[in-house]
Protein backbone atom coordinates (compact mmCIF):
# COMPACT_ATOMS: atom_id res chain seq x y z
CA UNK A 1 0.00 0.00 0.00
CA UNK A 2 1.02 3.30 -1.16
CA UNK A 3 2.48 5.78 1.53
CA UNK A 4 1.22 9.06 1.25
CA UNK A 5 3.17 12.27 1.79
CA UNK A 6 1.18 14.87 3.79
CA UNK A 7 1.62 18.88 3.99
CA UNK A 8 4.01 20.89 4.99
CA UNK A 9 4.36 24.53 4.93
CA UNK A 10 7.48 25.20 3.41
CA UNK A 11 6.01 23.89 -0.01
CA UNK A 12 4.15 27.31 -0.24
CA UNK A 13 7.00 28.29 -1.44
CA UNK A 14 7.44 25.92 -4.25
CA UNK A 15 6.98 26.77 -7.95
CA UNK A 16 3.72 25.18 -9.31
CA UNK A 17 2.43 26.02 -12.96
CA UNK A 18 -0.77 24.13 -11.80
CA UNK A 19 -2.86 23.51 -8.38
CA UNK A 20 -5.56 21.05 -8.77
CA UNK A 21 -8.12 20.23 -6.01
CA UNK A 22 -8.77 17.07 -5.15
CA UNK A 23 -7.46 13.69 -5.88
CA UNK A 24 -9.98 11.69 -7.55
CA UNK A 25 -10.05 10.24 -10.94
CA UNK A 26 -10.51 13.41 -12.97
CA UNK A 27 -8.03 15.37 -10.84
CA UNK A 28 -5.50 12.47 -11.52
CA UNK A 29 -6.18 12.70 -15.06
CA UNK A 30 -5.89 16.51 -15.80
CA UNK A 31 -2.91 16.75 -13.60
CA UNK A 32 -1.17 13.63 -15.52
CA UNK A 33 -2.39 15.04 -18.76
CA UNK A 34 -1.04 18.22 -17.92
CA UNK A 35 2.41 16.53 -16.58
CA UNK A 36 3.00 14.95 -19.71
CA UNK A 37 2.93 18.71 -21.84
CA UNK A 38 5.67 19.84 -19.18
CA UNK A 39 3.36 21.46 -16.17
CA UNK A 40 4.60 21.47 -12.85
CA UNK A 41 1.53 19.93 -11.21
CA UNK A 42 0.60 20.27 -7.43
CA UNK A 43 -2.23 18.01 -6.36
CA UNK A 44 -3.79 19.21 -2.95
CA UNK A 45 -6.12 16.33 -1.24
CA UNK A 46 -8.17 17.28 1.85
CA UNK A 47 -8.59 13.46 3.32
CA UNK A 48 -5.49 11.47 4.80
CA UNK A 49 -5.71 9.41 1.81
CA UNK A 50 -5.51 10.26 -1.91
CA UNK A 51 -7.91 8.50 -4.60
CA UNK A 52 -11.22 10.29 -3.99
CA UNK A 53 -13.89 7.83 -4.20
CA UNK A 54 -11.18 5.38 -5.49
CA UNK A 55 -9.25 4.91 -1.92
CA UNK A 56 -10.28 1.70 0.10
CA UNK A 57 -9.70 1.62 3.73
CA UNK A 58 -8.88 -1.39 6.33
CA UNK A 59 -10.01 -2.72 9.81
CA UNK A 60 -7.55 -5.17 11.15
CA UNK A 61 -7.60 -8.34 8.42
CA UNK A 62 -10.41 -6.56 6.23
CA UNK A 63 -10.28 -4.28 3.16
CA UNK A 64 -13.18 -2.38 1.32
CA UNK A 65 -13.04 -0.07 -1.37
CA UNK A 66 -15.38 3.06 -0.57
CA UNK A 67 -16.76 3.96 -4.30
CA UNK A 68 -15.34 1.36 -7.35
CA UNK A 69 -17.63 -1.86 -7.55
CA UNK A 70 -17.42 -2.76 -11.10
CA UNK A 71 -16.46 -0.82 -13.87
CA UNK A 72 -17.13 -1.38 -17.92
CA UNK A 73 -15.36 -1.97 -20.90
CA UNK A 74 -11.77 -1.91 -19.91
CA UNK A 75 -11.85 -5.73 -21.09
CA UNK A 76 -12.20 -4.14 -24.10
CA UNK A 77 -8.00 -2.68 -24.94
CA UNK A 78 -8.91 -0.83 -27.71
CA UNK A 79 -12.21 0.73 -26.19
CA UNK A 80 -11.81 4.77 -25.11
CA UNK A 81 -12.08 3.91 -21.50
CA UNK A 82 -9.14 0.84 -21.33
CA UNK A 83 -6.89 3.13 -23.08
CA UNK A 84 -6.94 6.00 -21.04
CA UNK A 85 -7.39 3.95 -17.68
CA UNK A 86 -3.75 3.03 -19.47
CA UNK A 87 -2.55 5.99 -19.88
CA UNK A 88 -3.06 7.36 -16.63
CA UNK A 89 -2.00 4.26 -15.11
CA UNK A 90 1.25 4.62 -17.89
CA UNK A 91 0.09 0.70 -18.00
CA UNK A 92 0.49 -0.32 -14.41
CA UNK A 93 -3.12 -1.12 -13.95
CA UNK A 94 -4.69 -4.58 -14.24
CA UNK A 95 -8.19 -5.60 -14.53
CA UNK A 96 -10.43 -8.74 -13.32
CA UNK A 97 -13.43 -9.53 -15.67
CA UNK A 98 -16.29 -10.30 -13.18
CA UNK A 99 -18.47 -13.52 -13.95
CA UNK A 100 -20.69 -13.06 -17.18
CA UNK A 101 -23.72 -12.46 -14.76
CA UNK A 102 -22.31 -9.19 -13.36
CA UNK A 103 -25.89 -7.36 -12.06
CA UNK A 104 -28.90 -9.52 -10.48
CA UNK A 105 -32.21 -7.93 -10.60
CA UNK A 106 -34.24 -9.03 -7.24
CA UNK A 107 -37.92 -8.21 -6.55
CA UNK A 108 -40.15 -10.32 -3.90
CA UNK A 109 -41.48 -12.88 -6.36
CA UNK A 110 -39.01 -13.14 -8.94
CA UNK A 111 -35.06 -12.30 -9.71
CA UNK A 112 -33.55 -11.48 -13.20
CA UNK A 113 -29.88 -11.71 -14.59
CA UNK A 114 -28.47 -8.86 -16.65
CA UNK A 115 -25.53 -11.15 -18.49
CA UNK A 116 -22.66 -10.15 -21.19
CA UNK A 117 -22.18 -9.36 -23.98
CA UNK A 118 -25.07 -7.89 -25.29
CA UNK A 119 -26.60 -10.47 -27.55
CA UNK A 120 -27.08 -12.83 -24.12
CA UNK A 121 -28.49 -9.70 -22.23
CA UNK A 122 -31.42 -9.61 -24.88
CA UNK A 123 -31.96 -12.96 -25.34
CA UNK A 124 -32.63 -13.86 -20.76
CA UNK A 125 -34.59 -10.38 -20.84
CA UNK A 126 -36.76 -12.11 -23.98
CA UNK A 127 -37.03 -15.29 -22.30
CA UNK A 128 -38.57 -13.61 -19.11
CA UNK A 129 -40.66 -11.48 -21.24
CA UNK A 130 -41.93 -13.66 -24.22
CA UNK A 131 -43.07 -11.65 -27.42
CA UNK A 132 -40.62 -8.70 -26.39
CA UNK A 133 -37.86 -9.59 -28.78
CA UNK A 134 -38.69 -6.94 -31.11
CA UNK A 135 -39.05 -4.13 -28.49
CA UNK A 136 -35.99 -5.14 -26.72
CA UNK A 137 -33.89 -4.75 -29.99
CA UNK A 138 -35.41 -1.41 -29.75
CA UNK A 139 -34.76 -0.28 -26.64
CA UNK A 140 -31.07 -0.88 -27.04
CA UNK A 141 -31.20 0.48 -30.29
CA UNK A 142 -31.83 3.58 -28.63
CA UNK A 143 -29.62 3.36 -25.84
CA UNK A 144 -27.01 3.46 -28.34
CA UNK A 145 -28.51 6.25 -30.01
CA UNK A 146 -28.63 8.38 -26.86
CA UNK A 147 -24.84 7.35 -26.13
CA UNK A 148 -23.50 8.14 -29.10
CA UNK A 149 -25.52 11.45 -29.36
CA UNK A 150 -23.83 12.55 -26.21
CA UNK A 151 -20.50 12.26 -27.96
CA UNK A 152 -20.54 15.97 -29.71
CA UNK A 153 -22.41 17.83 -26.54
CA UNK A 154 -19.79 16.35 -24.31
CA UNK A 155 -16.99 17.79 -26.72
CA UNK A 156 -18.31 21.17 -26.91
CA UNK A 157 -17.29 21.39 -23.43
CA UNK A 158 -13.88 21.43 -24.32
CA UNK A 159 -14.22 24.46 -26.47
CA UNK A 160 -13.47 28.02 -26.13
CA UNK A 161 -16.39 29.87 -25.42
CA UNK A 162 -17.10 31.69 -28.54
CA UNK A 163 -16.65 28.48 -30.14
CA UNK A 164 -18.97 26.34 -27.60
CA UNK A 165 -21.33 29.00 -27.64
CA UNK A 166 -21.45 29.19 -32.02
CA UNK A 167 -21.93 25.37 -32.21
CA UNK A 168 -24.15 25.01 -29.46
CA UNK A 169 -27.52 24.11 -30.81
CA UNK A 170 -25.97 21.58 -33.61
CA UNK A 171 -23.75 19.74 -31.19
CA UNK A 172 -26.11 19.46 -28.45
CA UNK A 173 -29.54 19.09 -30.85
CA UNK A 174 -29.64 14.99 -31.23
CA UNK A 175 -28.64 14.86 -27.41
CA UNK A 176 -31.20 16.98 -26.07
CA UNK A 177 -34.13 14.69 -28.11
CA UNK A 178 -33.12 11.52 -25.44
CA UNK A 179 -31.85 13.37 -22.20
CA UNK A 180 -35.04 15.71 -22.43
CA UNK A 181 -37.14 12.58 -21.63
CA UNK A 182 -37.04 10.83 -18.69
CA UNK A 183 -36.01 6.86 -18.41
CA UNK A 184 -39.70 6.11 -17.39
CA UNK A 185 -40.80 8.02 -20.65
CA UNK A 186 -38.50 6.50 -22.75
CA UNK A 187 -39.54 2.76 -21.15
CA UNK A 188 -43.01 2.80 -20.97
CA UNK A 189 -43.25 4.50 -24.41
CA UNK A 190 -41.52 1.28 -25.60
CA UNK A 191 -43.06 -1.40 -23.68
CA UNK A 192 -46.00 -0.45 -21.90
CA UNK A 193 -45.14 -2.29 -19.09
CA UNK A 194 -44.47 -1.43 -15.75
CA UNK A 195 -43.02 -4.95 -14.98
CA UNK A 196 -40.11 -4.27 -17.34
CA UNK A 197 -39.74 -1.05 -16.54
CA UNK A 198 -38.91 -1.84 -13.02
CA UNK A 199 -36.31 -4.89 -14.36
CA UNK A 200 -34.50 -2.76 -16.80
CA UNK A 201 -34.00 0.68 -14.95
CA UNK A 202 -33.05 -1.59 -11.91
CA UNK A 203 -29.19 -0.14 -12.45
CA UNK A 204 -31.02 3.33 -11.03
CA UNK A 205 -29.01 3.43 -8.39
CA UNK A 206 -25.45 3.56 -10.55
CA UNK A 207 -26.82 7.21 -11.29
CA UNK A 208 -28.66 7.90 -8.22
CA UNK A 209 -32.17 8.82 -9.36
CA UNK A 210 -35.62 6.78 -9.76
CA UNK A 211 -36.61 5.96 -13.58
CA UNK A 212 -39.56 8.65 -13.69
CA UNK A 213 -36.87 11.28 -12.41
CA UNK A 214 -33.69 10.58 -14.19
CA UNK A 215 -32.58 11.38 -17.82
CA UNK A 216 -33.06 8.66 -20.05
CA UNK A 217 -29.40 9.94 -21.42
CA UNK A 218 -28.04 9.13 -18.14
CA UNK A 219 -29.87 5.35 -17.78
CA UNK A 220 -28.32 4.84 -21.23
CA UNK A 221 -25.11 5.55 -20.60
CA UNK A 222 -25.09 3.11 -17.42
CA UNK A 223 -26.48 0.54 -19.39
CA UNK A 224 -24.42 1.07 -22.13
CA UNK A 225 -21.38 0.90 -20.00
CA UNK A 226 -22.45 -2.88 -18.63
CA UNK A 227 -23.49 -4.80 -21.65
CA UNK A 228 -20.51 -6.17 -22.35
CA UNK A 229 -19.36 -7.15 -18.92
CA UNK A 230 -18.12 -5.55 -15.65
CA UNK A 231 -14.58 -5.18 -14.00
CA UNK A 232 -12.67 -4.77 -11.00
CA UNK A 233 -9.10 -4.04 -10.44
CA UNK A 234 -6.63 -6.06 -9.31
CA UNK A 235 -5.44 -5.15 -5.88
CA UNK A 236 -8.74 -3.28 -4.97
CA UNK A 237 -9.42 0.41 -6.58
CA UNK A 238 -6.64 2.27 -4.74
CA UNK A 239 -4.49 0.75 -7.36
CA UNK A 240 -6.08 3.50 -9.49
CA UNK A 241 -4.83 6.31 -7.48
CA UNK A 242 -1.24 4.57 -6.42
CA UNK A 243 -0.71 3.84 -9.83
CA UNK A 244 -1.58 7.26 -11.72
CA UNK A 245 0.10 9.20 -8.96
CA UNK A 246 3.18 6.49 -9.84
CA UNK A 247 3.16 8.41 -12.84
CA UNK A 248 2.72 11.73 -11.98
CA UNK A 249 5.53 12.00 -9.78
CA UNK A 250 7.94 10.50 -12.58
CA UNK A 251 6.86 13.64 -14.53
CA UNK A 252 7.84 15.81 -11.70
CA UNK A 253 4.21 16.54 -10.06
CA UNK A 254 3.33 16.12 -6.53
CA UNK A 255 0.23 14.96 -4.05
CA UNK A 256 -0.08 15.82 -0.82
CA UNK A 257 -2.68 14.88 1.42
CA UNK A 258 -3.96 16.72 5.05
CA UNK A 259 -4.03 19.64 2.56
CA UNK A 260 -8.06 20.97 2.82
CA UNK A 261 -8.29 23.72 0.44
CA UNK A 262 -10.45 26.74 2.71
CA UNK A 263 -10.77 29.23 -0.23
CA UNK A 264 -9.50 30.10 -4.12
CA UNK A 265 -7.22 33.33 -4.18
CA UNK A 266 -8.66 35.74 -6.81
CA UNK A 267 -6.98 39.03 -8.10
CA UNK A 268 -8.36 41.44 -10.56
CA UNK A 269 -11.24 38.92 -11.32
CA UNK A 270 -8.30 35.65 -12.13
CA UNK A 271 -7.83 33.27 -9.82
CA UNK A 272 -4.37 33.05 -8.51
CA UNK A 273 -4.13 30.50 -5.74
CA UNK A 274 -5.54 28.67 -3.24
CA UNK A 275 -5.82 29.13 0.70
CA UNK A 276 -5.68 26.37 2.48
CA UNK A 277 -8.01 25.47 5.67
CA UNK A 278 -4.29 25.52 7.38
CA UNK A 279 -3.47 29.08 6.50
CA UNK A 280 -0.87 28.62 3.75
CA UNK A 281 -1.38 30.40 0.71
CA UNK A 282 -0.07 28.36 -2.74
CA UNK A 283 -0.15 30.65 -5.87
CA UNK A 284 0.07 29.59 -9.23
CA UNK A 285 -1.23 30.56 -13.05
CA UNK A 286 -3.73 27.57 -13.27
CA UNK A 287 -6.20 26.53 -10.78
CA UNK A 288 -8.37 23.59 -11.30
CA UNK A 289 -11.26 22.37 -9.20
CA UNK A 290 -12.48 18.44 -8.96
CA UNK A 291 -14.07 19.25 -5.57
CA UNK A 292 -17.48 19.42 -7.18
CA UNK A 293 -19.45 22.68 -8.33
CA UNK A 294 -21.29 22.79 -4.67
CA UNK A 295 -17.74 23.62 -3.05
CA UNK A 296 -16.26 25.57 -5.58
CA UNK A 297 -19.16 28.12 -6.23
CA UNK A 298 -20.37 27.48 -2.92
CA UNK A 299 -17.49 27.93 -0.86
CA UNK A 300 -14.06 28.21 -2.53
CA UNK A 301 -14.72 31.70 -4.11
CA UNK A 302 -17.22 33.57 -1.43
CA UNK A 303 -14.65 36.57 -1.74
CA UNK A 304 -14.98 36.79 -4.91
CA UNK A 305 -17.59 39.06 -6.50
CA UNK A 306 -18.91 36.76 -8.53
CA UNK A 307 -19.46 34.87 -5.84
CA UNK A 308 -23.23 35.89 -5.65
CA UNK A 309 -23.59 35.21 -9.38
CA UNK A 310 -22.38 31.75 -8.80
CA UNK A 311 -24.59 30.98 -6.24
CA UNK A 312 -27.34 31.57 -7.78
CA UNK A 313 -26.22 29.07 -10.63
CA UNK A 314 -26.35 26.28 -7.86
CA UNK A 315 -30.04 26.91 -6.90
CA UNK A 316 -30.38 25.61 -10.57
CA UNK A 317 -29.51 22.22 -9.56
CA UNK A 318 -29.90 19.72 -7.26
CA UNK A 319 -27.32 17.52 -5.14
CA UNK A 320 -27.76 13.97 -5.64
CA UNK A 321 -29.33 11.55 -2.96
CA UNK A 322 -27.50 10.76 0.04
CA UNK A 323 -26.70 7.55 0.86
CA UNK A 324 -24.94 4.62 3.18
CA UNK A 325 -23.23 1.92 3.22
CA UNK A 326 -22.82 -1.03 5.45
CA UNK A 327 -19.27 -2.70 5.50
CA UNK A 328 -19.03 -6.45 6.32
CA UNK A 329 -16.30 -8.51 7.42
CA UNK A 330 -17.33 -11.65 7.19
CA UNK A 331 -14.02 -14.68 8.97
CA UNK A 332 -14.43 -17.12 6.14
CA UNK A 333 -13.08 -16.21 2.50
CA UNK A 334 -15.23 -15.85 -0.50
CA UNK A 335 -14.02 -19.36 -1.83
CA UNK A 336 -15.39 -20.88 1.34
CA UNK A 337 -18.36 -18.85 1.81
CA UNK A 338 -19.13 -19.44 -2.32
CA UNK A 339 -19.54 -15.88 -2.45
CA UNK A 340 -20.01 -14.95 -6.45
CA UNK A 341 -19.10 -11.34 -7.57
CA UNK A 342 -22.18 -10.78 -9.08
CA UNK A 343 -23.49 -7.83 -7.76
CA UNK A 344 -27.36 -7.72 -6.32
CA UNK A 345 -30.36 -5.35 -6.41
CA UNK A 346 -32.62 -5.92 -4.06
CA UNK A 347 -35.97 -4.13 -4.01
CA UNK A 348 -39.33 -3.96 -2.29
CA UNK A 349 -41.43 -3.48 -5.56
CA UNK A 350 -41.24 -3.13 -9.27
CA UNK A 351 -42.30 0.89 -8.85
CA UNK A 352 -39.05 2.37 -7.93
CA UNK A 353 -40.20 5.88 -7.64
CA UNK A 354 -43.16 4.95 -5.58
CA UNK A 355 -39.87 2.83 -3.09
CA UNK A 356 -38.04 5.86 -3.12
CA UNK A 357 -41.10 8.63 -2.43
CA UNK A 358 -42.24 5.88 0.19
CA UNK A 359 -39.39 5.70 2.26
CA UNK A 360 -38.13 9.34 1.68
CA UNK A 361 -41.67 10.51 3.53
CA UNK A 362 -41.19 7.77 6.36
CA UNK A 363 -38.01 5.96 6.70
CA UNK A 364 -39.89 3.26 8.59
CA UNK A 365 -40.50 2.28 5.10
CA UNK A 366 -38.89 -0.81 2.82
CA UNK A 367 -35.32 0.21 2.23
CA UNK A 368 -36.28 1.18 -1.58
CA UNK A 369 -33.12 -0.36 -2.40
CA UNK A 370 -30.12 -2.44 -1.34
CA UNK A 371 -26.86 -3.10 -3.32
CA UNK A 372 -24.36 -5.75 -2.57
CA UNK A 373 -20.97 -5.70 -4.05
CA UNK A 374 -18.41 -8.87 -2.87
CA UNK A 375 -15.42 -6.88 -3.41
CA UNK A 376 -13.03 -9.69 -2.26
CA UNK A 377 -14.88 -12.25 -4.53
CA UNK A 378 -13.95 -9.98 -7.69
CA UNK A 379 -10.25 -8.77 -6.46
CA UNK A 380 -7.82 -12.29 -7.14
CA UNK A 381 -5.54 -10.60 -5.02
CA UNK A 382 -7.47 -10.27 -1.92
CA UNK A 383 -6.83 -13.62 -0.77
CA UNK A 384 -3.04 -13.35 -0.57
CA UNK A 385 -3.25 -10.19 1.12
CA UNK A 386 -6.05 -10.99 3.86
CA UNK A 387 -6.11 -15.02 3.41
CA UNK A 388 -9.09 -16.43 5.20
CA UNK A 389 -11.44 -13.22 4.97
CA UNK A 390 -14.02 -12.16 2.71
CA UNK A 391 -15.68 -8.61 2.66
CA UNK A 392 -19.17 -7.41 1.64
CA UNK A 393 -21.13 -4.17 1.24
CA UNK A 394 -24.60 -2.91 1.46
CA UNK A 395 -25.46 0.42 -0.25
CA UNK A 396 -28.73 1.89 0.13
CA UNK A 397 -30.38 5.64 0.25
CA UNK A 398 -30.80 7.91 2.69
CA UNK A 399 -32.81 11.09 3.84
CA UNK A 400 -30.16 13.94 4.69
CA UNK A 401 -32.98 15.74 7.00
CA UNK A 402 -32.59 12.79 9.64
CA UNK A 403 -28.95 13.70 10.08
CA UNK A 404 -29.30 17.65 11.21
CA UNK A 405 -29.24 16.95 15.08
CA UNK A 406 -25.26 15.49 14.61
CA UNK A 407 -24.32 17.52 11.01
CA UNK A 408 -21.69 20.13 13.02
CA UNK A 409 -20.33 17.30 15.36
CA UNK A 410 -17.20 15.75 14.78
CA UNK A 411 -16.77 12.45 12.85
CA UNK A 412 -16.24 9.55 15.42
CA UNK A 413 -17.84 11.56 17.96
CA UNK A 414 -21.03 12.23 17.31
CA UNK A 415 -22.80 10.52 20.63
CA UNK A 416 -24.62 7.48 21.68
CA UNK A 417 -27.94 8.32 20.46
CA UNK A 418 -26.15 8.48 16.53
CA UNK A 419 -24.22 5.16 16.98
CA UNK A 420 -27.74 3.46 18.28
CA UNK A 421 -29.78 4.72 15.09
CA UNK A 422 -26.58 3.27 13.35
CA UNK A 423 -27.23 -0.18 15.08
CA UNK A 424 -30.51 -0.13 14.07
CA UNK A 425 -30.13 0.50 10.51
CA UNK A 426 -27.31 -1.96 10.41
CA UNK A 427 -29.69 -4.29 11.38
CA UNK A 428 -31.99 -3.21 8.97
CA UNK A 429 -29.80 -3.83 5.67
CA UNK A 430 -27.85 -6.99 7.27
CA UNK A 431 -31.44 -8.45 7.37
CA UNK A 432 -31.50 -7.91 3.73
CA UNK A 433 -28.74 -8.92 3.08
CA UNK A 434 -28.86 -11.96 4.82
CA UNK A 435 -32.15 -12.98 3.00
CA UNK A 436 -30.58 -13.81 -0.01
CA UNK A 437 -26.83 -14.30 1.16
CA UNK A 438 -27.44 -16.56 4.19
CA UNK A 439 -24.20 -18.35 4.44
CA UNK A 440 -22.60 -14.60 5.30
CA UNK A 441 -24.81 -14.74 8.94
CA UNK A 442 -22.02 -17.84 10.77
CA UNK A 443 -19.19 -15.84 9.04
CA UNK A 444 -20.31 -11.69 10.37
CA UNK A 445 -17.34 -11.35 12.24
CA UNK A 446 -16.88 -7.34 11.59
CA UNK A 447 -19.28 -4.30 9.90
CA UNK A 448 -19.33 -0.30 10.28
CA UNK A 449 -22.05 1.48 8.89
CA UNK A 450 -21.00 4.98 6.81
CA UNK A 451 -24.07 7.35 6.77
CA UNK A 452 -24.32 10.23 4.96
CA UNK A 453 -22.37 12.43 7.73
CA UNK A 454 -19.66 9.82 6.99
CA UNK A 455 -19.58 11.11 3.52
CA UNK A 456 -19.68 14.78 4.41
CA UNK A 457 -16.56 14.78 6.67
CA UNK A 458 -14.21 12.03 5.01
CA UNK A 459 -15.37 12.91 1.18
CA UNK A 460 -16.11 16.55 1.45
CA UNK A 461 -19.67 16.29 0.04
CA UNK A 462 -22.44 18.55 1.45
CA UNK A 463 -24.58 16.45 2.22
CA UNK A 464 -23.52 13.01 2.06
CA UNK A 465 -24.36 12.61 -1.68
CA UNK A 466 -23.45 10.00 -3.44
CA UNK A 467 -22.61 11.44 -7.66
CA UNK A 468 -22.99 15.22 -7.13
CA UNK A 469 -25.70 16.49 -9.06
CA UNK A 470 -29.02 15.06 -9.72
CA UNK A 471 -28.85 13.65 -13.45
CA UNK A 472 -32.45 14.95 -14.43
CA UNK A 473 -33.11 16.47 -18.20
CA UNK A 474 -32.53 19.32 -16.91
CA UNK A 475 -29.45 18.89 -15.82
CA UNK A 476 -28.04 18.86 -18.78
CA UNK A 477 -29.29 21.88 -19.88
CA UNK A 478 -27.25 23.78 -17.76
CA UNK A 479 -24.11 25.50 -20.02
CA UNK A 480 -22.34 26.51 -17.04
CA UNK A 481 -21.18 23.15 -16.69
CA UNK A 482 -18.00 22.86 -17.90
CA UNK A 483 -14.58 23.03 -17.22
CA UNK A 484 -13.97 26.66 -18.04
CA UNK A 485 -15.37 28.72 -14.88
CA UNK A 486 -16.66 32.54 -15.49
CA UNK A 487 -13.17 33.24 -13.12
CA UNK A 488 -10.05 33.64 -15.80
CA UNK A 489 -7.47 30.87 -15.11
CA UNK A 490 -10.39 28.51 -12.83
CA UNK A 491 -11.71 25.20 -14.30
CA UNK A 492 -13.49 22.95 -13.46
CA UNK A 493 -13.32 18.58 -13.81
CA UNK A 494 -15.57 15.69 -12.10
CA UNK A 495 -18.34 14.31 -12.84
CA UNK A 496 -20.28 17.36 -12.48
CA UNK A 497 -18.77 18.45 -15.04
CA UNK A 498 -19.39 15.59 -17.48
CA UNK A 499 -22.06 12.67 -15.60
CA UNK A 500 -21.60 10.46 -12.89
CA UNK A 501 -19.12 7.97 -12.24
CA UNK A 502 -15.19 7.18 -12.22
CA UNK A 503 -15.31 6.99 -16.08
CA UNK A 504 -16.98 10.00 -16.82
CA UNK A 505 -14.66 11.25 -13.70
CA UNK A 506 -11.75 10.13 -16.44
CA UNK A 507 -12.97 11.25 -19.38
CA UNK A 508 -13.93 14.95 -17.51
CA UNK A 509 -10.45 14.72 -16.78
CA UNK A 510 -9.37 14.81 -20.36
CA UNK A 511 -11.74 17.19 -21.26
CA UNK A 512 -10.42 19.52 -19.18
CA UNK A 513 -7.21 19.55 -20.35
CA UNK A 514 -8.47 19.64 -23.67
CA UNK A 515 -9.99 22.82 -22.95
CA UNK A 516 -6.67 24.33 -20.99
CA UNK A 517 -4.46 23.26 -23.72
CA UNK A 518 -6.20 24.12 -26.71
CA UNK A 519 -5.50 20.36 -27.95
CA UNK A 520 -8.24 17.73 -28.93
CA UNK A 521 -6.29 15.18 -26.48
CA UNK A 522 -8.86 12.40 -27.12
CA UNK A 523 -8.24 12.67 -30.56
CA UNK A 524 -4.05 12.49 -30.03
CA UNK A 525 -4.56 9.79 -27.36
CA UNK A 526 -6.60 7.32 -29.04
CA UNK A 527 -4.59 7.92 -32.67
CA UNK A 528 -1.52 7.34 -30.60
CA UNK A 529 0.98 4.52 -31.69
CA UNK A 530 2.64 4.18 -28.22
CA UNK A 531 3.45 0.89 -27.08
CA UNK A 532 2.84 1.57 -23.79
CA UNK A 533 -0.56 2.62 -24.33
CA UNK A 534 -1.80 0.27 -26.77
CA UNK A 535 -0.26 -2.85 -26.54
CA UNK A 536 1.96 -3.38 -23.16
CA UNK A 537 -1.57 -2.00 -21.26
CA UNK A 538 -2.31 -4.48 -18.24
CA UNK A 539 -3.45 -7.31 -18.61
CA UNK A 540 -7.03 -8.81 -17.90
CA UNK A 541 -7.72 -12.48 -16.19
Amino acid sequence: MKKWSGWRSEYANNKYDVIIIGSGISGLTSGILLAKEGKKVLILEKHFKAGGWTHTFKRDDYEWDVGIHYIGEVHNPRSPVRKLFDLVSNGKLEWHKMEDNYDRIIFPDKQYNFVAPREQFIQDMAGYFPGTKDKLLKYIQVVDEAVKSGQSYFANKALPNWLGNFTYNKMTRKFFKHSDKTTREVIMNIFDDETILGVLSGQWGDHGLPPGDSSFAMHAMVVRHYLDGGNYPIGTSRRIAETAVDYLESMGGVLYVNAGVDEIITHKGKAVGVRLEKGDEILAPLIISSAGVMNTYGKFLRSNKAFSQMSIQLKTITPTSSYMCLYIGLNKSAEELKLGNTNLWIYPGYNHDLNVANYMQDSTKELPVVYVSFPSAKDPAFKDEHPGFATMEAITVANWSEYDNWKDKPWKNRGDEYETMKEKLSERILEKVYEHVPQAKEAMAYSELSTPLSVKSLANYPKGELYGIDHTPNRFHQKWLKPKSEIKNLYLTGQDVLTVGVTSALFSGLVTASAITKKNLMKELFSSSDPRKTRNGAKII
